[in-house]
């Protein structure tokens, strides 16, 4: 009986462990909880020690916040795989719960309204990642020459996977995040912001990073490598003066240069469209990692593979730049339901269209821009509701490539006057940028507003359905054809190609009729999503 009871306990613990070890069902965001809907995060301090030989984090976290009213329980998120040891709030110990991925924080007597300081002393194994930056979680891996090389990734899981954080992309550390990050001294860390001081003590080092810039809690990560920083200094569009560092593997230290170039090069294409680099106060940041990058802010990641494609004549990463392109469209431009995702990945993935344009021309732009309509799927609709957690979004390619090819579509319908100098205003406007985070319905609003057209029947089409144009073409009488959208929403521009050439033309459900001796062909350059039939 008791060997019996030995291995139901072992049973159960080995279950339990299993249980708390699979986070494949987090997902940051989602409904906002009540009791977090209450604050407003102000800043992270987050000092942890990274055990590399036994892949675990021992530290401390302070949250700074703000309660809109006094509360009993104040609620953060953080993986169950780690232990907590100690909370307190405003340097008292509390009570607190931590369960389901949450710690429920409770005092003797409610938490007041107004500012509040949380600490949260834990440690233990952080999750690891399964296929990272997609299935998140620390990567403890060697690179060639056997040198610990660390990096952490967690766009779906959220930060909670090693830091108590509010994981909701509408909360946003307005004050910025310090992180203090000790390690062996043969290692360095890379992180975000500006590398305030490094200390020395019995074979360790701590790098002090800081940021003063709110930041998406998922890019509030830091790597550790044996890593060769490569400076150097970028001059923006309003003659800013921008460190550049590239913390590379110190083996791969000479392909330093030509990644620095490219990215001094990007860095023009952007700023061209969407405005100056958005942390000029800080830095541009590129680090080595091990998997496909990632957008984390002022420190994107790049996979330690260096190989180039050509448009024109000129070489070009789409890992690097699409990463980089996230700086403004999703770091400093940011959803803020994942519901409205395809707006930072939308954009970014249309920006690649117009670096190809920069580089390779017309024909250039077309190619990347066809591929991109090639890839949609139609699966799901761009925006699935709202209150959307970010697996829930995330689950289908479209928000890419469909919201690169809404924007191409858009840019026809309004034309390139408005078009441009509206999408920098999205980029630039404070309205939309760092602390204010954006919905597609303020999308539609700024473009409807500077066009003078209603764009919400275009808007929902694209991002709330799946549907594509239903075009009819059908011969009428002699060499007459009537063309009509039977799915029509609004009118839209149509280039119609007829025996008398391409005439440009506004069709909506009641139709057109045209005279011509051949038959008649619809948007043959393809801006819109459509099925045609012909009669």
């Amino acid at each position: 009986m008791k060997n019996t009871l030995l291995l139901i306990c072992s049973l159960v613990a080995t279950m339990s462990i299993a249980q708390n070890r699979d986070i494949s069902k987090l997902s940051s965001g989602g409904k906002l909880q009540p009791l977090q809907a209450i604050m407003d995060i102000r800043h992270y301090t987050i000092n942890l020690n990274v055990d590399l030989t036994n892949k675990t984090i021992q530290g401390a976290t302070e949250v700074s916040l703000i309660l809109a009213k006094n509360t009993d329980t104040i609620l953060l998120d953080l993986v169950n795989l780690l232990t907590i040891q100690k909370v307190s709030v405003n340097n008292k110990p509390v009570s607190f719960d931590h369960k389901d991925h949450k710690i429920y924080i409770t005092g003797k007597s409610p938490f007041l309204e107004g500012k509040q300081l949380v600490k949260v002393e834990y440690g233990g194994e952080p999750p690891i990642a399964v296929r990272p930056p997609w299935l998140g979680g620390f990567t403890f891996t060697k690179d060639r020459s056997g040198n610990p090389w660390v990096a952490i990734n967690c766009q779906k899981e959220g930060a909670r996977i090693y830091t108590p954080t509010k994981d909701h992309p509408s909360d946003e550390p307005n004050e910025g995040v310090d992180m203090m990050i000790t390690v062996p001294d043969t290692l360095t860390v890379s992180g975000p912001g500006l590398l305030q001081k490094v200390t020395k003590s019995k074979g360790k080092k701590t790098f002090h990073w800081k940021t003063i810039y709110p930041m998406s809690t998922y890019t509030m990560v830091f790597n550790i490598g044996k890593y060769h920083v490569a400076t150097d200094e970028y001059t923006t569009i309003n003659g800013n003066k921008v460190p550049i560092q590239f913390y590379i593997l110190a083996e791969d230290s000479a392909e330093a240069k030509k990644v620095i170039a490219l990215k001094k090069r990007d860095s023009q294409v952007l700023e061209k469209y969407f405005g100056e680099y958005p942390w000029v106060k800080e830095k541009i940041g590129i680090c080595a990692v091990p998997n496909p990058g990632m957008e984390h802010q002022t420190n994107i990641t790049f996979q330690n593979k260096f190989v180039y494609t050509k448009i024109g004549e000129s070489d070009y990463s789409d890992n690097l730049f699409h990463e980089y392109a996230h700086e403004w469209w999703a770091n400093k431009v940011t959803n803020k339901d994942w519901a409205h995702e395809w707006i930072q990945e939308g954009i970014g993935t249309y920006s690649e269209a117009l670096i190809h344009y920069e580089l390779g021309g017309q024909d250039a732009y077309d190619k990347i821009i066809n591929a991109h309509k090639r890839s949609i799927r139609y699966i799901k609709p761009l925006v699935g509701g709202e209150e959307m957690s970010e697996d829930e979004t995330y689950a289908q390619s479209d928000i890419y490539t469909k919201g690169s090819f809404f924007m191409h579509s858009l840019r026809y319908v309004i034309g390139d006057a408005i078009f441009f100098p509206t999408l920098k205003k999205l980029a630039t406007d404070p309205q939309y940028t760092y602390d204010n985070m954006v919905t597609t319905t303020d999308v539609e609003q700024l473009f409807s507003k500077a066009s003078d057209m209603n764009l919400k029947p275009f808007f929902d089409f694209y991002c709330r359905t799946t549907q594509q144009l239903e075009i009819v073409i059908k011969e009428v009488g002699y060499q007459k054809y009537s063309i009509k959208v039977n799915n029509a929403f609004m009118k839209l521009p149509f280039e119609v190609s007829s025996s008398e050439g391409v005439s440009k033309m506004m069709i909506d459900k009641e139709g057109i009729t045209i005279n011509s001796k051949t038959p008649p062909q619809v948007d043959n350059k393809g801006y819109y999503l459509k099925k045609v039939q012909s009669l």
